[in-house]
């Protein structure tokens, strides 16, 4: 028997639940992107700042193309559950937060009252790092924002909000985005400029774009993980997430018109985000990546594999502790090495299963701010990244693409530029000015060198 509202009280006791009332709260928030990491974050989050008894904020999912997502949550009236996976065990708990999800090409007109009903408060995000469209040098594909992408619908909710006196929102970017508050706000600003300049003072003055940071490990869910779980729960959850105990939520304190009481439940509201932000972005992200590229080339299937590899983890480790902590500015009360440490620990958790693969796809949009922006502040500096240098050769091996399937989205681009320049030339084509990822850092010629000499060698 599938997960739903009319039987949620057949699951087994050892499932924790909510104990508010679900029909009667009202969507306060929209979220593009409703994938795992979501469900597992913020949804969570939401769930447990309204079983403290806050109201009024549930969520209406929005899926930007796939309708696989709203074929597992609408059937389950939007209940799903999380597990927490340790060498410990396992606990699983009945999340309500989630009200619906709507497939956007076909749910337009209901997705567009949404975005203008007055509850609505908070639009957030989990679209990726590639769902911002942005061109390689960092301003807004105008074209590709008009193919799909949440900006034309969030101009549409704009400019009836502004003609009905309803107010601003709430735009709260969720991503993997260096300062991605400010980047959704100068994204959302040029998409408006180019098609409804008539609304741009409208938006700096209402709308609000704080910037946050997420963490926490959520592998993709695998048929074998949902039959686990439907034997220990007594039903079958179709939209199951699968997690670590560990989750951090860190959020610049600057709404247009509220939100929920998440530090009740464990979120941290402050001043300024950008010290925990460029920690994970270069450390744990950056960590994660050299683990996928070089855990790949050695035949890894599994994080916990990897970092258990006496050829890997040295290169994790001073890639986090001795290159990428050193050119961080650390906030009151953050410190670094612990965090290294906790990292690794939390990779070599046998329970999570997380796919390398997984955390490969989109690398060109990924490692410039995992690894790049490390680079440059290093260079700038007269200092050497070795263990970035190991895993950005790793990266340039794996999109050659002979190796194994690309999911990116310059995979085309990238396996053209090999057949053009070779390894000899590749490094070149890529990362000096007028390259295909020219802009955070520039190779010396120290650095082109190294990698060269890296990926003439390769297998």
């Amino acid at each position: 028997m599938r997960l739903s509202s009319a039987n949620a009280a057949r699951l087994s006791a050892a499932v924790s639940r909510f104990d508010y009332d679900r029909d009667a709260q009202r969507v306060g928030i929209v979220h593009f992107g409703i994938g795992a990491f979501h469900r597992a974050h913020q949804a969570w989050y939401t769930d447990r700042a309204m079983d403290a008894g806050d109201r009024d904020w549930s969520i209406l999912g929005v899926s930007l193309r796939s309708a696989g997502v709203a074929e597992q949550l609408n059937p389950q009236d939007g209940l799903y559950t999380v597990t927490e996976r340790s060498g410990a065990g396992a606990a699983t708990r009945l999340v309500g937060a989630v009200r619906e999800v709507l497939v956007a090409p076909s749910s337009r007109a209901s997705l567009a009252a949404s975005l203008i009903a007055p509850s609505t408060r908070i639009v957030s995000f989990t679209v990726t790092e590639k769902g911002y469209c942005r061109a390689p040098d960092g301003s807004l594909d105008i074209a590709l924002a008009d193919a799909g992408s949440f900006y034309p619908i969030l101009a549409d909710a704009m400019r009836e909000r502004r003609a009905s006196g309803i107010g601003g929102l709430t735009l709260m970017s969720c991503d993997n985005l260096s300062e991605n508050g400010r980047q959704l706000q100068r994204l959302m600003a040029e998409y408006l400029a180019a098609r409804e300049p008539g609304l741009l003072d409208w938006f700096e003055a209402e709308c609000s774009c704080p910037s946050t940071m997420v963490d926490r490990i959520v592998p993709a869910t695998t048929g074998e993980d949902r039959d686990t779980l439907a034997d220990t729960i007594g039903l079958v959850d179709e939209a199951a997430v699968f997690t670590e105990p560990f989750s951090q939520w860190v959020i610049e304190d600057s709404f247009a018109a509220g939100r929920p009481g998440w530090e009740a439940v464990g979120a941290q509201l402050v001043a300024d985000v950008a010290p925990y932000e460029t920690a994970k972005l270069r450390m744990l992200n950056g960590a994660h990546s050299a683990l996928a590229y070089i855990g790949l080339e050695r035949g890894h299937e599994f994080v916990h594999q990897a970092v258990a590899d006496p050829a890997i983890r040295p290169v994790v480790e001073q890639l986090m502790r001795g290159e990428a902590a050193p050119t961080i500015a650390a906030g009151p009360g953050q410190d670094l090495g612990a965090y290294a440490g906790s990292l690794l620990e939390r990779f070599a958790n046998p329970a999570l299963n997380h796919r390398l693969e997984q955390i490969a796809m989109d690398g060109s949009q990924k490692i410039p701010q995992r690894w790049l922006e490390t680079l440059a502040a290093r260079s700038s500096a007269g200092q050497a990244s070795p263990s970035v240098m190991i895993a950005l050769a790793a990266w340039l091996r794996h999109v050659r693409g002979d190796a194994r399937r690309v999911d990116d989205p310059l995979a085309p681009k990238l396996a053209e530029a090999w057949r053009q320049h070779g390894a000899e030339g590749i490094v070149g084509c890529l990362f000096a000015p007028g390259g295909i990822m020219a802009g955070k850092w520039q190779p010396s010629e120290g650095d082109k060198s190294v990698l060269t000499a890296s990926l003439t060698g390769m297998r």
